[in-house]
């Protein structure tokens, strides 16, 4: 390539250099070129070390107009993608430059240079601002005011992008410019609103929209124009700018719902209007309205009136369209293979100890339409109206349920999930009807079309927590087994998408019937073990969930020889055909944690493999993450995660049965690493692991117990734990068990975590609720095994101490912080004096202390008190009680 010559604002390309690079870019976009493209590549970013690459490919956008629109356009696209990596590397001259030609292109006659020039102008602003490049807005302003199509759109073009990708470059102070830039801009965009043209419409609807959230004080005080503007465009003959006009309603009501409340008996009649748009992208824009609306607490009132017009537009909207993507799967296709990109990613979330766990739902969501957006809107509306939807939209389900012919099988779709969408918030309505709901709904689990079958399974699963109720009656019975046998038949679906929602309906229903499910283990097992035998990879992680929840529902219920019998054999052939990498292993890891919960020491015939299987998984992956090539095997923590977590749950099952399996394996030396892990979920499963071995087998902790301690401590470091706190959720609970089991052994960390502790009590108001109950009853603890180095410094804490100890409902754990709050408290009993109510307080939310040497202990330090404090300040305290504490309290006779 010829030398290139360099002089700032005089630089000039050389014609060899620039011939040779539009060759290259002619061959790279040309579909009949023979060339290697990936060579041409290579080439072209060879090219880009050279310093002043980037200005040959700004002036082929902007010059060579004797060439092909595609290479100038292919030369600006790669210009913008060198400029994200390098711009503010590059030399001032060549940045000079580079803007110097972008801006002559705002106005070319090619609207594809003119776009391809507001795209990099974008990204030059993205990272540069513009302080430093006044040039830019003074060449948009002009090129706005100019009458000038082609100029104006260029200009409308690359604003529109600055305001979507930093909207908020044009809402700052600019050095030498007596005001905002977007004060500028916006009476322009306004102005637009009236064009003649619709793409300088919508990009200046566009453009304005970007800033609701931000709300720049010069569209605060323009709201009124803007919202005169938005109705003008309410009725644009444009799908797009419709579309935007809806988007901006939908905005306004959710970020500043006052500056449409004047309003909104118009905007309401506008959108839903909208709602029935013959395009379906405006309607779905326009749809969003009504969750906005009922999330913004506005008064129902507004809404009201206007039920009657919306419910049938909802209800109608709800039928499948006719391109939509779920009407390909209604073919009988269980035997087809899934393909891979059918396979959703699935994400397991760490075993958390507590009350709150903090995982957000994995579920990749599905493609979100206008029929999904009607269901959802249709079921926030009926938790604001509750039973009130029913009388306009019930004697529509009835009508198109009456529908039985094929033709109609999309309305009665639509009917059963409107029955599904309003199961939760019409439920007073809907429950005296409940068994004329299930007489409808079982009989369309045989409809003949799969999607009808698919939401029958649905919305049944929405009336779970009532079909379980009053088993006890003949009639309620015989509905539960209704619904229960045939979601059965239908977890046998010839069509995967069924099998799908009725093994999704089933593992709801097992949640809320529990174990009432015992007397039926034996069918329900036959018919998921089928459905293990018969479905393909997606569908087969349904059916661990619902064996997991039903293991999860009967406990040990299910520990018998014939129940075993169906459920282990085929599992147990899965766990075997399935490698150490193979993915498919996770669901089926989560699946054992379950059994091996429920089964609890029956689970040790299976125990030893399964172990050893978890032992070689954590090996192999942090061996992977070592030395992938040594390992065989690419590293997933995933993978250590699952592993851990089925540990955990072989602890929690087998009990000190476990014992055995630990005390010949490297286990605690694998632990210790997990422990020191720089992931935090493999750090959140690895310390619930700990706490679960220092219930069961402390002895094999021992070794190493002040590095587990070492490091448990350091995850409750206040400075990180906000970003971690389950790791240090699960970390204090270990400390804790740990502390029970070792006794005076935890001293040389005691103080170490009461430093820790004590700051999150102090700031619970800001955290997760598990971790207060964590820490209340970890520092009770380390106070019951070391009062004498935690009573010392008991009027640090004992106020939020208290307060959290009182909100632990009762249970082993809130026994053995109370036990320490006894021993610190007999320690230093004027340490706790200052929060002596606070105390009382804490001793009275205990429904009923059911360990009589518990009860005991606590009587003695309130008699202790009541000696102590002489001359009637006992009785002071006690009038200044609440009745109800007094109340609880009237049990130790004080």
């Amino acid at each position: 390539m010829a030398a290139m010559v360099v002089s700032g604002s005089l630089w000039k390309p050389q014609e060899e250099g620039l011939k040779e690079i539009c060759g290259l870019l002619e061959q790279h976009i040309s579909p009949s070129s023979t060339s290697d493209k990936s060579q041409i590549w290579q080439q072209l970013q060879h090219y880009s070390q050279f310093p002043d690459f980037n200005n040959y490919l700004a002036f082929i956008l902007s010059r060579a107009d004797g060439k092909p629109t595609e290479i100038r356009q292919a030369a600006g696209l790669l210009l913008k993608n060198n400029l994200r990596s390098s711009f503010k590397s590059t030399a001032l001259a060549n940045q000079e430059y580079i803007k110097s030609e972008l801006l002559p292109c705002l106005g070319s006659p090619d609207r594809h240079i003119r776009n391809t020039a507001g795209t990099i102008i974008s990204v030059i602003v993205q990272l540069g601002g513009i302080a430093g490049w006044h040039e830019l807005l003074h060449a948009l302003l002009t090129c706005l005011d100019s009458n000038d199509l082609n100029h104006m759109e260029g200009a409308m073009d690359a604003l529109s992008k600055i305001c979507e990708d930093v909207p908020q470059v044009l809402d700052s102070d600019v050095p030498g410019m007596a005001e905002r830039p977007i004060n500028v801009f916006l009476p322009r965009f306004f102005k637009l609103f009236q064009s003649s043209q619709v793409l300088l419409r919508k990009l200046a609807l566009g453009s304005v929209n970007q800033y609701i959230m931000l709300l720049p004080s010069f569209l605060y005080m323009s709201m009124d124009q803007y919202l005169q503007g938005l109705f003008i465009l309410a009725n644009d003959p444009t799908v797009e700018v419709r579309k935007l006009v809806c988007a901006a309603f939908v905005q306004l009501i959710e970020v500043h719902p006052s500056f449409l409340e004047p309003h909104l008996r118009n905007v309401i009649a506008y959108m839903l209007q909208a709602n029935k748009d013959v395009d379906n992208e405006v309607a779905l824009e326009a749809c969003e309205f009504w969750s906005a609306y009922c999330d913004a607490r506005l008064p129902p009132e507004n809404l009201r009136e206007f039920l009657p017009q919306l419910i049938p537009v909802l209800l109608s909207n709800m039928a499948y369209a006719a391109d939509d993507e779920s009407l390909v799967d209604t073919e009988d296709d269980e035997s087809i293979p899934d393909r891979e990109q059918d396979l959703k990613p699935r994400f397991h979330s760490s075993r958390f100890h507590g009350s709150e766990n903090l995982e957000e739902d994995d579920d990749v969501v599905n493609v979100w339409n206008l029929r999904k957006c009607s269901a959802a809107a249709l079921d926030i509306l009926s938790n604001v109206f509750g039973d009130e939807i029913l009388l306009t939209l019930m004697p529509l389900i009835q009508v198109k349920l009456s529908c039985t012919d094929d033709q109609s099988w999309k309305e009665r779709e639509a009917a059963v999930l409107a029955i599904g969408a309003v199961a939760e918030g019409c439920i007073n309505g809907l429950y005296p009807h409940l068994f004329e709901i299930v007489d409808i709904l079982v009989p369309l689990l045989d409809d003949k079309f799969p999607l009808v079958r698919s939401i029958s399974s649905w919305t049944l699963s929405r009336f779970s927590k009532f079909i379980v109720q009053d088993i006890g009656h003949q009639k309620s019975n015989e509905r539960f087994e209704k619904v229960l046998m045939g979601l059965l038949k239908r977890i046998l679906d010839t069509n995967k998408r069924v099998q799908e929602a009725a093994c999704s309906a089933f593992a709801t229903l097992e949640e809320e019937a529990a174990e009432e499910l015992a007397p039926r283990l034996q069918i329900i097992l036959q018919h998921l073990m089928c459905a293990f035998g018969k479905y393909q990879r997606r569908n087969l992680r349904i059916v661990y969930d619902a064996i997991g929840t039903l293991a999860d529902a009967v406990g040990e219920e299910l520990n018998q020889p014939g129940y075993l019998e169906i459920l282990m054999p085929p599992l147990i052939a899965k766990w075997q055909q399935l490698s150490n990498s193979d993915k498919d292993i996770f669901p089926l890891l989560e699946c054992f944690t379950s059994i091996a919960q429920a089964l609890g020491a029956g689970f040790s015939q299976f125990a030893q493999p399964v172990f050893q299987r978890c032992i070689d998984i954590i090996q192999t992956q942090q061996l992977a993450k070592a030395n992938p090539a040594s390992a065989g095997v690419q590293y997933d923590k995933e993978f250590i995660v699952c592993a851990l977590d089925l540990l955990s749950g072989l602890a929690e099952g087998l009990g000190s049965g476990i014992e055995s399996l630990v005390s010949q394996s490297s286990l605690r030396d694998l632990l210790l690493q997990c422990c020191m892990d720089d992931a935090s979920d493999v750090r959140q499963s690895a310390f619930a692991l700990l706490g679960d071995l220092a219930r069961v087998c402390p002895i094999h902790l021992h070794p190493r117990l002040s590095e587990f301690l070492d490091i448990a401590v350091k995850q409750l470091d206040n400075s990180k734990l906000k970003e971690t706190i389950s790791v240090a959720n699960n970390a204090c609970w270990a400390i804790g068990e740990l502390a029970v089991k070792v006794r005076q052994e935890i001293s040389p960390i005691v103080m170490t975590a009461v430093s820790c502790l004590v700051p999150i009590l102090q700031r619970a108001e800001g955290l997760n609720k598990s971790l207060i109950e964590n820490s209340a009853i970890t520092l009770g603890r380390l106070a019951w095994v070391c009062p004498e180095l935690v009573s010392p410094h008991m009027d640090h804490f004992m106020q939020p101490w208290c307060n959290a100890l009182a909100m632990i409902r009762d249970d082993i754990e809130k026994e053995d912080a109370f036990r320490g709050l006894c021993a610190a408290v007999r320690t230093n009993p004027t340490g706790a004096l200052s929060c002596l109510p606070f105390m009382l307080n804490a001793i009275a939310s205990w429904h009923e202390i059911r360990s009589e040497d518990l009860h005991n202990e606590v009587g003695q330090v309130l008699h202790g008190y009541k000696q102590m404090l002489r001359n009637g300040a006992w009785e002071q305290y006690m009038t200044a009680l609440d009745p109800s504490v007094k109340d609880k309290l009237s049990k130790y006779q004080i």
